[in-house]
């Protein structure tokens, strides 16, 4: 609050300084550059403080907060845009074809800047994504934390880390991906993902019992978020076509050469995804554990060397008489 005091501070002085000046002078450019300096001072006031300041006071939910701030602070600059161009342009059409030739020729230069700045105004009109969305675009995965003009600005996930979780790094996107690539989106109106846990187990074992342990784990431990789940895609059908799907948690065995594979399908909050693997790997090694005849299974590799008991290592020793 104490750097916007002194901002309106300055402009004050500026704009006290620039009427005297005018009035002494008379001078039609010292009578525009006060009225930029007013107008300036005008828009500051009105949008970035009483405006914000009431969204600040409205608005409660954090990422809303944000992208209305962030609205207002491109507001404010379109509008000062227009009120120099409306202070210092006399004839408006003249300029425009004077200057459509540089124009072609800057949109030509600067065709990167203007697709960057077309796509942050396809992510704000369309909400491909927003504040605290996790997605990934160009095998690059991450929680958005900031949407600029021209670049979005990701805590970047995966990578080195597994499960999910943040490196730490902050990476930072063109806006114009989105007129381009294919933006996965795992949080965009449903924040719930599919996820998957193999267990091996043992021909010699009994299979059905482990089945039986499996099931009963997983559907305890999901029972909640599969409810959740479910009303959110109750939801999520209002927006989307949804062919009906169920959400309760799958258990498939499959046979190979070596085990039986247990795949366990269930259904997780995307956040939480490491968190609640963890907790299942943990409760069904703990119950499985508790059975004599049932056995994870785990690969093994016999290495044989043909002949090596056959070899004679013979070893003469000399002295010297």
């Amino acid at each position: 609050m104490r750097l916007r005091l002194i901002i309106i501070g300055l402009l004050i002085l500026f704009s006290i300084i620039l009427w005297l000046l005018q009035i002494e002078f008379t001078s039609i450019y010292l009578t525009k550059a006060f009225y930029t300096v007013l107008s300036l001072l005008i828009i500051y006031v009105v949008i970035k403080i009483f405006f914000e300041q009431m969204i600040a006071r409205k608005i409660k939910e954090p990422k809303t907060r944000y992208s209305m701030k962030r609205v207002a602070s491109m507001l404010s600059i379109v509008t000062f845009i227009t009120a120099g161009i409306a202070i210092w342009v006399d004839n408006i059409q003249a300029l425009l074809v004077s200057y459509g030739i540089l124009a072609a020729g800057a949109a030509v230069a600067l065709q990167d800047v203007f697709r960057n700045f077309a796509g942050s105004l396809a992510i704000f009109i369309t909400g491909t994504y927003h504040i605290g969305d996790r997605i990934e675009v160009n095998s690059k995965i991450g929680d958005v934390v900031d949407i600029g003009i021209f670049y979005t600005t990701l805590l970047e996930t995966n990578e080195w880390v597994d499960g999910d979780q943040a490196t730490g790094r902050l990476s930072v996107i063109p806006n114009s991906v989105v007129l381009s690539s294919v933006i996965n989106n795992y949080t965009k109106d449903h924040p719930y993902i599919w996820d998957e846990i193999s267990i091996p187990i043992t021909y010699d074992s009994d299979w059905g019992k482990a089945l039986q342990i499996i099931e009963k784990v997983i559907d305890t431990e999901t029972k909640e978020i599969t409810l959740n789940s479910e009303a959110s895609i109750s939801k999520l059908s209002d927006k989307y076509y949804l062919p009906q799907k169920s959400t309760e948690p799958t258990v498939f065995a499959t046979l190979t050469d070596n085990w039986i594979n247990m795949n366990i399908r269930y259904i997780t909050e995307v956040r939480q995804r490491r968190i609640l693997k963890d907790r299942l790997n943990r409760i069904l090694l703990s119950e499985l554990a508790k059975v004599d005849n049932i056995t994870i299974a785990s690969e093994s590799i016999n290495v044989s060397i043909k002949g090596l008991d056959d070899r004679k290592i013979t070893q003469n020793n000399s002295k010297d008489s």
